[in-house]
């Protein structure tokens, strides 16, 4: 099961949106995944295989490869895309 965990400022609103967009495209990918979300300084100790976040918190995620993101935290087509290319590249799907 790959763990996931959706990031926005304050851990509330954004990225509990990204969830339920996450959750849809991994359903829809055949992907099982443990999904939290959390905020930005948070995010930081907790493990995980993945990230994904809004591109405007690039800056905090130049150093690491485990990250993927969103242009519209809404779009299911974009984040099955992003997502699958991610999974396919890491050989996890």
């Amino acid at each position: 099961m790959i763990k996931i965990i959706t990031v926005c400022g304050l851990g509330v609103g954004s990225s509990l949106i990204m969830k339920m967009t996450v959750d849809s495209a991994c359903s829809q990918l055949g992907v099982k995944c443990n999904i939290e979300h959390w905020d930005m300084g948070t995010v930081k100790g907790k493990p995980c295989d993945l990230i994904v976040t809004t591109e405007e918190f690039k800056k905090n995620f130049q150093d690491q490869e485990n990250v993927v993101y969103l242009k519209n935290m809404v779009d299911t087509k974009e984040a099955k895309e992003k997502l699958e290319e991610y999974f396919k590249k890491h050989d996890l799907l």
